[in-house]
């Protein structure tokens, strides 16, 4: 698993190289504060979520509960980024749109749905410095749920900004990643 993250932060670090020189650095932890996310802390989470994580379309791939996905990051925009495809957004009706907004606004907690590129995606978005470990795990479970609860319940997780109500199932996955994730 070393060389694997090696190879990681290698790729990325010449992918972001462009960019780093034009971007400040993010400020230094004070006494008590957890450290920065740095791009080896959030491949080393990734690795952690599955050991099989590697390059994929310009990011890292990784597959949790059988969905894949792919976390981008930009050091120097202090920005990162979780997606999962769902479908062709040429075939959306003006029924799906209304209820992946509706969702947007109180079923998707910190995952959205998004259109890009021709499609519809699932999404996690975060400045990267300060994205903590278990912010990260919770975005990525929310992303993968997102998009399993596409055309149903519309749902990142077990609960809704304002009310509403998704399968217990969901709240398993999300507890099942936030504990392999403690021991970071």
């Amino acid at each position: 698993m070393p060389h694997v993250l090696t190879s990681l932060v290698l790729i990325l670090s010449l992918l972001a190289a462009p960019l780093a020189a034009q971007a400040p650095a993010p400020p230094p932890a004070d006494a008590g504060q957890v450290a920065p996310m740095t791009p080896e802390r959030l491949i080393g989470i990734l690795l952690r979520l599955d050991p099989e994580a590697g390059p994929s379309s310009g990011g890292i791939g990784l597959t949790i509960a059988d969905v894949p996905l792919v976390v981008f990051m930009d050091p120097a925009a202090n920005r990162m980024r979780a997606v999962v495809p769902i479908a062709s957004a040429e075939g959306l009706q003006a029924d799906d749109m209304r209820r992946v907004l509706q969702a947007n606004f109180d079923t998707a907690l910190d995952a959205r749905y998004a259109i890009a590129q021709g499609r519809l995606w699932s999404t996690y978005i975060h400045p990267l410095a300060e994205l903590q470990p278990r912010q990260l795990i919770s975005g990525l479970a929310q992303t993968v749920i997102l998009a399993q609860t596409y055309g149903t319940a519309y749902a990142s997780g077990s609960v809704a900004f304002g009310g509403g109500d998704s399968p217990e199932r969901f709240r398993e996955l999300m507890d099942e990643l936030l504990e392999r994730g403690d021991a970071l």
